[in-house]
C-alpha cells in the first residue's frame, strides 16, 4: 500500500476512536462549563465550594447513564460494541442513545474523506483536526445552543498558525478573515438587536466565523455566510412545518456554519472563483 492509502486506512480507524472521544466531549463539556459558572457565582457570593468529586473529560470513567456501571473495554469499542450489544447496556439492558454510533460513524466517514482528498501531509493532518472540532461544535450547539470558547478559540489560533506558511490561505488573508468574520456577525447581531430588541445569535457564532476566516481567508467569508444562511433557513422552515416549532424558538446557527466550513475546506477554491472573482 502507498503512504496515501495507509493514511486513508489510518484515518478510518483513528476516526472511529476520535468519534468515541468526541461523544465524551459533546456530553461533558457543556456540563463542565455549567459547573464552572456555578462555582464562579458561588465564589462571588462568598460561598464555600461544596467539594464535588472531579468531573472532566477523563474523570469519571465512561459508564452507563442509567445504572452508572463502568464500561468494560470490550463494551466500549467504537461502533462495534453498540452493534454487538444491540444498542443496550450490558449490565442493566437500558437503551443506549443512537447518537453515540452516529457520531462515531460520521467522524470515521468524514476523516476518511479528508484523508482521501488531501493525502498524507500537513494539509491532511490539519484538516482532520479542523473537522473533528467542527463535529464537536455542531452537536454541542444543537444540544445546548452553546459554542464553547475552549473549542472555537483554539480552532481560530490553529488556523492562523497553519497559515503562517500559507497552508490554506495567505497569512494576510487569514488575519483579515479572522477579524472580518467576527465583525460581520457582531454587526448583524447589534443591528438586529437595535431593530427588534432581541438577540438573533450568540457570541459563539462570531468566534466560529472568525475561526473559519482564519483558516480560509477573507475571500471565503461570503460563500460561507451564504451557504450557512440558506441551509439554516431551509432547515428552520422544515422544522417549523414538521415539528410545529414556533418561530420564536431559537435554532442554533453553529451547525450550519460548520457545514459551510467543511464545504469550504474541500471546495473553497471553486467557491471563491464563483462568488469572489478577484
Amino acid at each position: 500500500m502507498s503512504p496515501d492509502q495507509l493514511f486513508v486506512l489510518a484515518a478510518l480507524l483513528i476516526g472511529l476512536a476520535v468519534g468515541s472521544f468526541l461523544n465524551v466531549v459533546i456530553h461533558r463539556l457543556p456540563r463542565m462549563m455549567e459547573a464552572d459558572w456555578r462555582a464562579q457565582c458561588e465564589e462571588l457570593d462568598g460561598k464555600a465550594s461544596d467539594g464535588n468529586r472531579p468531573y472532566n473529560l477523563f474523570v469519571p470513567a465512561s459508564h452507563c447513564p442509567a445504572c452508572r456501571t463502568p464500561l468494560r473495554i470490550r463494551d466500549n469499542l467504537p461502533l462495534i460494541s453498540y452493534l454487538r450489544l444491540g444498542g443496550k447496556c450490558a449490565a442493566c439492558g437500558a437503551r443506549i442513545s443512537p447518537r453515540y454510533p452516529i457520531v462515531e460513524a460520521l467522524t470515521a466517514v468524514l476523516s476518511t474523506w479528508i484523508a482521501f482528498h488531501f493525502g498524507l501531509g500537513a494539509q491532511g493532518l490539519l484538516a482532520l483536526v479542523f473537522v473533528w472540532a467542527l463535529i464537536a461544535l455542531t452537536f454541542i450547539d444543537a444540544d445546548t445552543t452553546l459554542l464553547p470558547d475552549s473549542v472555537t478559540l483554539p480552532l481560530l489560533w490553529l488556523g492562523l498558525l497553519a497559515n503562517t506558511v500559507g497552508t490554506f490561505a495567505p497569512l494576510r488573508d487569514a488575519v483579515i478573515g479572522a477579524v472580518a468574520g467576527y465583525l460581520i456577525l457582531w454587526s448583524i447581531y447589534w443591528l438586529f438587536k437595535l431593530l427588534t430588541g432581541k438577540e438573533g445569535m450568540g457570541y459563539g457564532d462570531f468566534k466560529l466565523l472568525a475561526a473559519l476566516g482564519a483558516w480560509f481567508g477573507w475571500k471565503m467569508l461570503l460563500p460561507i455566510i451564504l451557504l450557512s444562511s440558506v441551509v439554516g433557513a431551509v432547515v428552520g422552515i422544515v422544522l417549523m412545518i414538521l415539528a410545529r416549532r414556533g418561530k420564536d424558538i431559537p435554532i442554533p446557527f453553529g451547525p450550519y456554519l460548520a457545514a459551510a466550513g467543511f464545504i469550504a475546506l474541500l471546495y473553497g477554491h471553486e467557491l471563491v472563483v464563483r462568488f469572489v472573482p478577484v
